[in-house]
């Protein structure tokens, strides 16, 4: 058995320096108890929930029911949400926890969590949901994508293990912007931008927006293009950090080329070597111009 805390000494004993004690990170003692992409079953509110990753489903447990980060308020008895990367489920039972009416589509493309997702759906007795194993794109089409397994499959392809990239199905988010959307939430590993840009005069219909922004090294970086977007739509946006270096000049990987002769290997470009992801809320301004579907303030 390991040690993990600091041992109290003896009475009259003199302390000696713990260097030899053993404190691992609380995300070190989830990985041990939890490993990845191990599937599991937990009951959950009443129900029995088959997961296929522990430490992912925790995070997004605690990121949705303990922070409420897609927590909002409405008017609407029942309110019209778009869940774009619904993965196993989580979002759809906050959002049903929180507007038992809600009509929610959710798209999840990746063919292994779809079936987890639907036996969530299923298993919680989730009503007027529905769900589209396809993923949002600006077009409808066949795309690469590279199904990771739990919450990190993405149709970004770039560095992923050939034996696990299929061919997925796409649909055109834009066709669904053809009504008031009380909420979008949009967490889509990286395909953000493309779908934001092609979405850009149609998010009239858009009251509230999460999107999750990913950045991947090798790649240019498109948080702006997005904010000039929802800047131009109307919204009023906030930011919040997902991964960020804790060092940012030393936790880093530098994939820009330096300009030839350069000898300074102390010199570093501010790419994360993991890539990152920022939290994207916005909703529309009270100063903004009016619009059809802007909820009244």
């Amino acid at each position: 058995m390991k040690q993990l805390l600091p041992v109290e000494p003896l009475a009259g004993e003199r302390a000696r320096p713990a260097d030899f004690i053993y404190e691992p990170s609380p995300q070190a003692v989830l990985n041990e108890l939890l490993p990845r992409y191990v599937e599991t079953t937990t009951d959950l509110m009443g129900f029995e929930a088959t997961i296929p990753d522990g430490p992912s489903f925790i995070a997004v447990w605690s990121a949705l029911f303990q922070n409420g980060i897609y927590d909002f308020s409405t008017n609407s008895p029942s309110p019209r949400i778009l869940d774009c990367g619904a993965n196993i489920g989580l979002s759809c039972l906050f959002f049903k926890q929180r507007y038992p009416d809600s009509r929610i589509t959710a798209f999840e493309p990746d063919p292994k969590i779809f079936a987890y997702l639907k036996g969530f759906v299923a298993h919680a007795k989730l009503s007027d949901i529905e769900l589209v194993p396809k993923g949002v794109w600006s077009s409808a089409t066949n795309l690469s994508f590279y199904s990771e397994g739990s919450d990190g499959g993405r149709i970004c392809c770039i560095g992923a293990p050939p034996a696990k990239v299929i061919e997925i199905q796409t649909v055109r988010l834009r066709d669904y912007l053809c009504e008031p959307i009380d909420f979008l939430k949009i967490d889509i590993e990286g395909a953000e931008t493309e779908v934001i840009i092609d979405c850009a005069d149609s998010l009239e219909y858009v009251n509230r927006l999460f999107v999750e922004y990913h950045s991947f090294i090798a790649q240019p970086q498109t948080l702006d293009q997005i904010l000039t977007v929802l800047r131009h739509a109307g919204f009023r946006v906030q930011i919040h950090p997902g991964m960020k270096a804790e060092k940012p000049f030393l936790d880093v990987f530098d994939h820009r080329d330096r300009p030839h002769g350069s000898g300074d290997q102390n010199e570093k470009r501010s790419r994360s070597s993991a890539g990152c992801a920022e939290s994207v809320s916005s909703q529309r301004s009270g100063l903004c111009r009016n619009r059809r579907f802007r909820e009244k303030k």
